[in-house]
């Protein structure tokens, strides 16, 4: 039998594959960004609370201090999806994901500053391998150069979430956590949207393809993968959940290269650098695993 953490990690990796599918549905979803995210967060947090209220019967009151925490996360996740969307549009899946793998050189240095603990070296060592591998992508594909920085702006806005929800997680339950930050972040997408008039009528039109995908990436991609990503927090730590989300460019690229073709296909250093960030997550996972069984024979011991 698998112990919790083992069985965590593996269910992590069918949540990063979503991930990597998600990409692919905000290329095939014709609506714009703002529309996009505004959609999947609407459609996903009814989703939510019919599981939520209905299924878990949880308690949804809280005090305004633990709301306040749901809005800023509310805040960040609605504003990731929004640069990265954004980003899918302007460039392409390839260097969307790829670019976003840099949220572990940001949690390496957000992470210990949170949790107060201090700086492992071979987490920031990694992060900055991260960095060459997006380095030797961004010289070759200087066409993307807004894409990269809104994917950037996503890594970054995802490595503060992820940090967020791991202490968040300690208290509260997944599912709720995630129902009241896909709700605030509704709220706070709206107000955006409000005061630069995205509701016009490209908002509204929306076919039924797009209805289609729309659904999937609602249901699937956001309320299940949101719920069970903050779930395994419980068990596994941000920097980890951070690197291992870094396979989601490799999973993401492949379904591209097969579903768009050419479209997709980039050059030899577009996927040298893509080879560093898959490297690096094999090898951190090797060190974490390496480490751990030494600590457990000295408890032993």
């Amino acid at each position: 039998m698998l112990n919790d953490k083992v069985r965590n990690y593996l269910h992590l990796h069918l949540i990063v594959f979503i991930w990597g599918f998600t990409a692919i549905l905000g290329a095939l979803i014709t609506v714009g960004a703002e529309a996009l995210v505004w959609y999947r967060m609407t459609i996903a947090v009814v989703f939510m609370f019919i599981y939520v209220r209905y299924i878990q019967k949880e308690n949804l009151t809280f005090p305004p201090k633990v709301l306040a925490k749901f809005l800023l996360g509310g805040l960040l996740i609605s504003a990731h999806w929004l640069a990265f969307f954004s980003a899918i549009k302007v460039s392409n899946v390839s260097v969307t994901l790829a670019t976003l793998s840099t949220g572990a050189f940001f949690t390496s240095i957000l992470e210990p500053i949170f949790y107060r603990r201090r700086i492992i070296y071979y987490e920031l060592f990694f992060g900055l391998l991260v960095i060459a591998g997006l380095y030797t992508i961004f010289k070759v594909e200087t066409e993307h150069a807004l894409g990269i920085l809104l994917a950037l702006i996503a890594a970054l806005l995802s490595s503060l979430f992820s940090i967020l929800n791991g202490k968040l997680i300690q208290e509260h339950k997944a599912s709720v956590i995630s129902l009241y930050e896909i709700g605030f972040g509704i709220l706070c997408l709206s107000i955006y949207m409000a005061f630069t008039n995205g509701f016009d009528a490209s908002f509204f039109a929306v076919s039924l393809s797009d209805w289609t995908y729309l659904l999937i990436l609602a249901s699937v991609c956001t309320a299940y993968a949101f719920i069970a990503s903050v779930h395994v927090m419980r068990w596994i730590s941000p920097y980890t959940v951070m690197l291992t989300i870094n396979l989601e460019p490799i999973y993401g690229i492949l379904m591209a290269l097969l579903i768009f073709g050419e479209e997709e296909t980039m050059s030899s250093s577009f996927y040298l650098g893509a080879l560093i960030i898959l490297v690096t997550v094999v090898l951190n996972g090797i060190i974490k695993t390496v480490l751990e069984r030494k600590r457990n024979r000295i408890r032993t011991s």
